[in-house]
C-alpha cells in the first residue's frame, strides 16, 4: 500500500498531497466530536471543515511548500530557519484566519470573525509551540513531493484543536488540555445545544 501511495504521490503531487491533506484534516474534527464522546456526530460540521481544507489549506500548502523550496532551496540550517520564519509570520496565520472565518460562514454566522477576533491571538501563539517543530522535520526529513501529505498528519491533531478551540474552547493549548484530561459525560448533538 505504501509503495502504492509513493507512486501516485510522484505521480499526480497535486491531487494525492490535497486529498490526503483535506481528508486528515476533516479527520481531525470527527476525532474531536468522538473524543468529546457525542450521541450523534455532525456530520455538517465535519462537511464544512472538510470544504474549508480541501478548497484552501490543502491548495495553499502544496503551492506555499513548493514555493519556499523554490525560493530557499536545500536542507542548511540557514534555508530550514528562512523558511521556518516565513511559514510562521506569513501562512500559519493565513491559515488559521482561514480556518476561523470560512467555517463561520459556511456554518451561516451572523458575524463570522466572532471565533477570529476571540480566539486568533491564542490559537496563534498556541501553534507557535507545535508547527515550528512540524514543520522542521518535514523540511529536513520529508521529499517536495509527500511535504503537503506529512503536513496533513500534523495538521489532523491541530485541526482537532481548532473544531475544540472553535467551538469550547479559547484557543490555548491549556484549556484544551484540561478539557481532554477532565472525565466527560456525553454531550447532546451540537443542534441541541444552539436550540437552548
Amino acid at each position: 500500500m505504501r509503495r502504492v501511495f509513493l507512486k501516485q504521490a510522484k505521480r499526480f503531487p497535486w491531487i494525492t498531497n490535497v486529498t490526503l491533506y483535506g481528508c486528515l484534516f476533516a479527520g481531525g474534527d470527527f476525532a474531536h466530536q468522538c473524543i468529546a464522546q457525542r450521541e450523534e456526530i455532525d456530520w455538517n460540521h465535519t462537511r464544512n471543515v472538510g470544504v474549508v481544507a480541501f478548497s484552501f489549506h490543502g491548495n495553499f500548502n502544496y503551492f506555499w511548500l513548493r514555493g519556499l523550496e523554490r525560493r530557499f532551496p536545500g536542507r542548511s540550517a540557514r534555508m530550514v530557519l528562512r523558511k521556518l520564519f516565513l511559514d510562521q509570520t506569513i501562512a500559519s496565520p493565513l491559515a488559521t484566519t482561514v480556518f476561523y472565518t470560512g467555517v463561520s460562514f459556511l456554518e451561516g454566522k451572523e458575524d463570522v470573525l466572532e471565533d477570529w477576533r476571540d480566539k486568533f491571538l491564542n490559537t496563534y501563539k498556541t501553534g507557535l509551540m507545535y508547527w515550528p517543530f512540524m514543520q522542521f522535520l518535514n523540511f529536513v526529513l520529508v521529499p517536495l513531493y509527500l511535504r503537503t501529505a506529512v503536513m496533513g498528519c500534523s495538521a489532523f491533531l491541530w485541526a482537532a484543536f481548532l473544531c475544540f478551540s472553535q467551538e469550547s474552547g479559547d484557543g490555548t493549548a491549556a484549556v484544551a488540555l484540561a478539557w481532554l484530561l477532565s472525565p466527560r459525560t456525553k454531550l447532546p448533538p451540537l443542534d441541541s445545544r444552539e436550540e437552548k
